[in-house]
């Protein structure tokens, strides 16, 4: 998994040194596959329940599984990748979230708190923990920004799947739910919602959620070991 978590890690890394005003997010897609490719990986995304895409290509009020198209980036707009590998049966999983050229201070807040709260999401998973330790922490993070969460979306357990028990929600009790041990691997998932609440919609294509509203959205990911001394993050280099 570890493997698989740094080829993500490239994936991102060079989709975030790409992704300018003009250049398309179908044109991100073929960044990722070719890290891919370069790297002997195959992608967990494309094909999945029928995705088109090896990457989740998500703008503005768009919330997550936003396919690749045609319709160049702008300056000011915010996109969130998401993305996965496979190396030897075994999956990571990560997004993020970034301006594009130059983005206005509330579009930046809104990126900033999502990094934060996944942050506080990766220091809750000690051993001897708890998987609602780690919906709190991320909770707590956002309501005390003013953001809301959608209810129906959420992290998972990750290992010979993309998708694996347990669900990983983005809110919850410390001190509930299954305990957390060293070898557990969740894929933690912040979503935000810069108009404080947690309704969204499906769009026709089946697939991309967007606000309810109209007001901007963020996701963040990674792919994250528990281990006997804290933890691990997978997905970055």
């Amino acid at each position: 998994m570890r493997a698989a978590g740094r080829v993500v890690a490239e994936m991102h890394e060079a989709i975030r040194a790409a992704a300018l005003p003009g250049v398309t997010t179908l044109q991100l897609d073929r960044i990722a596959r070719d890290v891919l490719a370069a790297r002997g990986a195959m992608s967990n995304f494309l094909g999945y329940h029928g995705f088109p895409a090896v990457i989740c290509a998500s703008v503005n009020d768009e919330i997550v599984h936003g396919i690749p198209n045609k319709r160049p980036l702008r300056d000011g707009d915010i996109v969130s990748i998401d993305c996965g590998a496979i190396v030897d049966g075994w999956h990571g999983d990560a997004a993020f979230t970034m301006g594009v050229g130059t983005i206005d201070a509330e579009a930046q807040r809104l990126i900033d708190v999502a990094d934060r709260a996944l942050a506080a999401a990766v220091a809750a998973m000690q051993p001897g923990g708890h998987l609602g330790d780690v919906g709190a922490a991320v909770e707590a993070v956002v309501n005390a920004a003013g953001y809301g969460s959608p209810r129906d979306y959420c992290g998972h357990g990750i290992g010979r799947e993309m998708h694996e028990d347990p669900d990983v929600e983005n809110r919850g009790r410390r001190g509930k739910g299954p305990r957390l041990e060293a070898g557990v691997v969740l894929a933690i998932e912040p979503m935000l919602i810069a108009g404080g609440h947690d309704d969204v919609m499906v769009l026709d294509d089946d697939w991309t959620v967007v606000t309810a509203d109209g007001s901007l959205a963020a996701h963040t990911e990674h792919t994250v070991l528990v281990t006997d001394h804290g933890p691990e993050i997978l997905t970055r280099l």
